[in-house]
């Protein structure tokens, strides 16, 4: 469809580790401790702290 608007992810979207990238953009980890971390679409959420967490989005790249 020509002309059609790309639909985002919307800001506070979550998804966990190991899942991919709904959307490029600055994440950060929902819980303590926390990080951001800038992930593009289609990558794998990474772990942090070396265990499964939730990421949320924060900010479009």
């Amino acid at each position: 469809m020509y002309g059609a608007a790309v639909k985002k992810a919307p800001i506070g979207t979550r998804v966990h580790t190991g899942d991919a990238c709904p959307e490029s953009g600055v994440w950060k980890v929902d819980g303590y401790p926390t990080t951001t971390a800038p992930i593009a679409k289609h990558n794998r959420m990474p772990p942090y702290g070396g265990k499964a967490v939730v990421w949320a989005l924060i900010q479009y790249a």
